[in-house]
């Protein structure tokens, strides 16, 4: 049985891909919402509905895990999904903010994503509620995900958009960063020098947690062959093979163009 990762774009395909690199023998469906890319303007009922008509499309194909690679989706729907499906569901948020704790000494944390999820103060609430004595900065920089897609991944342009936002949190004492965005791990380099402190990537933190899951069910693929990868979106297939080969790091085939109506 397969592993399911949705995301409303390419940005998932970050956590693809260490969920890929730490499990490479596992069977994996992704799931680009194309058509109704971004849901960071959506209300959270409707963020809420479209998550449930992917996960319903998912579940349809067996899959015996759920990734909820979006962090706007993870911030509202978990939930609801968790509620109404039964197999286990993992957002992206918990993993990084589990991990931050664990690494700051001073109990100083900031966080990036976009205005939607740095508004919504998801990380912050799941970071105190593991630890309510820990300080959060929150910063959005919205401009970094139209760069990434657009590939500018080095360069002027991205390292001053970078000092530009994250000037703010040198010198408020924070020793951990979390990267609240699946698209910030194209740009970490950029990120880690303008800001100087470590970096939490919550991509790698979701990967780790869906072998701890699958490994405590005994849900893990016994097998020496790599699994398979397909690849499903609601619109503009080649697009998204174009961006997210970069997202991914290798060439993406095998993929349907599907419709979930909304």
């Amino acid at each position: 049985m397969p592993i399911g990762v949705f995301d409303s774009g390419v940005g998932g395909l970050t956590v693809m891909k260490e969920i890929t690199r730490l499990l490479p023998e596992e069977n994996i469906l992704y799931l680009g919402d194309t058509a109704r890319v971004p849901y960071g303007t959506r209300s959270p009922g409707t963020v809420i509905r479209y998550s449930i008509e992917n996960t319903l499309f998912l579940t349809s194909k067996r899959i015996k895990l759920l990734v909820v690679a979006c962090n706007t989706s993870s911030s509202v729907s978990l939930k609801q999904l968790r509620e109404k499906f039964p197999i286990p569901v993992i957002g992206v948020v918990g993993p990084g903010a589990r991990a931050a704790v664990a690494v700051t000494k001073v109990k100083k944390v900031a966080v990036i994503g976009t205005e939607t999820t740095i508004n919504s103060g998801s990380y912050e609430k799941a970071i105190k509620e593991i630890d309510a004595s820990v300080k959060i900065t929150g910063v959005a920089c919205p401009l970094f995900v139209p760069l990434i897609e657009e590939g500018w991944l080095d360069g002027d342009v991205v390292r001053l958009t970078a000092e530009k936002y994250l000037s703010q949190i040198k010198g408020n004492g924070a020793d951990t960063l979390v990267l609240g965005c699946t698209h910030y791990p194209m740009i970490k380099d950029i990120i880690a020098d303008a800001v100087g402190i470590g970096l939490i990537d919550s991509a790698v933190e979701t990967a780790k947690e869906v072998k701890h899951v699958l490994g405590d069910g005994n849900m893990l693929r016994q097998s020496k062959k790599e699994g398979s990868r397909k690849f499903f979106v609601t619109d503009a297939p080649e697009k998204f093979a174009r961006t997210g080969e970069r997202f991914l790091g290798e060439k993406i085939s095998n993929i349907s163009k599907i419709y979930l109506g909304g």
